[in-house]
């Protein structure tokens, strides 16, 4: 009995190899097509980008010197207006801070 369980028929034996055959020549062909189609591929490179001259505008920024104050436009406005400026109506850009967040105003050196 051991032996009919174990044993494997001629069939078996022809059909594994004609599955191994199989996928030899599928990895074969598979091969030979990437080989051909690499000869025949050349990269393509893009031609470089051509820029347009830089129109010639009045409006431009002013030159940047070291050290110096860059300007801005339009200039920027304080978070919390003073006191003047909110009793004419304008409000604050930022909600009060706080009361654990309020300290003392800093000294000068």
């Amino acid at each position: 009995m051991a032996d009919d369980r174990t044993a494997v028929s001629k069939g078996d034996w022809l059909l594994a190899a004609a599955l191994i055959v199989a996928g030899l020549v599928t990895s074969g062909l598979s091969l030979a097509e990437i080989k051909a189609r690499d000869t025949q591929q050349l990269a393509q490179a893009t031609p470089p980008l051509q820029g347009s001259p830089a129109p010639v505008d009045s409006n431009a920024p002013a030159e940047a010197k070291p050290g110096g104050t860059r300007p801005t436009t339009p200039a920027p406005e304080p978070a919390r207006p003073d006191q003047e400026a909110q009793k004419e109506g304008a409000k604050p850009a930022l909600p009060p801070a706080p009361a654990e967040k309020v300290a003392p105003p800093m000294k000068g050196k």
